[in-house]
């Protein structure tokens, strides 16, 4: 089968505004991994062992089961017990946790890196815990985590075709649809692998890009 210049601009349109919901459900998606892991990572490190077990078991769960289950599970179970969600706030949500479990290990990463001395500082000039992770703790952890929460990132925008499989209508959903119609996949499933590899790259430069920017700004190494 030849390449039909013809069809891939015909169809370039759909494709690129497939791209704007892919990006729209990964910009969400991370959105939402974003506050919610840095509570998980919070939440692991209260006096509360109780949170704490219970935190970690919850993170370790997601961690350890597929991305698709718990998209299916958050889409197809919920409303058996009153959850009634669209395909993308479905999405989101199981998109959103599955990731924050990873970031909160990012978060962890870069709390633990703070020097012992500074919490021991907060202690003693008694600023309270809120105060402490606010204007200390996470000023100083948030930089050193740039590299590891924009790999995550990258990473939840090449799993967004995922969400294709309860109906969203992204980039690898608008190709299928388009060579089902047309009896034609080369041409859409080519422009989908050259969207996601331009802007993989892209984005990974972008993030090396604030990281050495932040980084020199606070005169890190």
């Amino acid at each position: 089968m030849k390449w039909d210049f013809a069809f891939t601009a015909e169809i370039l349109p759909k494709m690129l505004w497939a791209t704007g919901n892919t990006l729209l459900a990964a910009g969400m998606g991370y959105a939402i991994a974003a506050v919610i892991g840095l509570l998980f990572a919070l939440a692991q490190r209260t006096p509360l062992r109780i949170l704490t077990y219970i935190t970690r078991e919850i993170v370790e769960f997601i961690r350890s089961t597929p991305l698709v289950l718990q998209i299916f599970f958050v889409y197809y179970v919920g409303p058996e017990y009153g959850l009634y969600l669209s395909p993308w706030v479905a999405g989101m949500i199981a998109i959103g946790l599955h990731y924050a479990a990873y970031l909160s290990e990012v978060y962890r990463g870069g709390i633990e890196s703070v020097p012992k001395g500074q919490w021991e500082a907060c202690t003693a000039i008694n600023l309270t815990t809120m105060q402490t992770y606010r204007r200390i703790v996470l000023p100083q952890a948030l930089p050193p985590a740039i590299a590891g929460m924009g790999n995550y990132l990258v990473s939840i925008f090449k799993d967004t075709p995922i969400l294709s499989v309860i109906g969203v209508a992204e980039l690898m959903q608008a190709a299928n649809a388009v060579g089902g119609q047309n009896y034609r996949y080369l041409e859409p499933y080519t422009l989908v692998g050259v969207i996601f590899l331009v802007i993989s790259l892209t984005s990974a430069r972008a993030i090396r890009w604030f990281e050495a920017t932040v980084r020199r700004k606070l005169g890190m190494q």
